[in-house]
């Protein structure tokens, strides 16, 4: 929840960072809102290169791929019986159709998700549990 002067009740300034869905739309820095966090395709980039923030300290692991493996799995497998039983295109007409869709929608799902998973540890300070954080009765 924010107050008037853009500081959340946990203490963290949010001015100028974006929302956890335009950071996870755009793949922008939680930190700054810079365009720079991924590297490749789905690879997240060391660090941010303007404001350097250290993305390797947020641990956001394979949850994305899979749950990503199965909706698009389901969501293509539906779609492909529904068009082999209404229209009984040949096998080409499949391959073209599903291999590039699967494609396309993995990879951006896994951007938009990793991108959302790490802008939510961010907001959250989420960090690697260590025996230090853990307080004795």
């Amino acid at each position: 929840m924010e107050n008037g002067n853009n500081q959340t009740e946990i203490g963290q300034t949010t001015k100028g960072q974006p929302g956890i869905p335009a950071a996870a739309l755009f793949g922008l820095c939680p930190e700054c809102g810079a365009r720079t966090l991924f590297d490749g395709p789905a690879r997240f980039a060391p660090r941010c290169r303007v404001c350097g923030l250290d993305y390797g300290q947020f641990n956001v692991g394979d949850g994305p791929a899979a749950f990503l493996t199965m909706i698009i799995g389901a969501l293509v497998v539906g779609l492909a019986i529904w068009l082999e039983f209404t229209w009984h295109p040949p096998f080409w007409v499949h391959i073209v159709l599903w291999v590039p869709l699967v494609a396309g929608l993995t990879l951006w799902g896994l951007r938009v998700s990793k991108s959302a998973l790490l802008a939510a540890e961010y907001r959250r300070k989420a960090r690697e549990a260590t025996g230090s954080d853990v307080q004795q009765p």
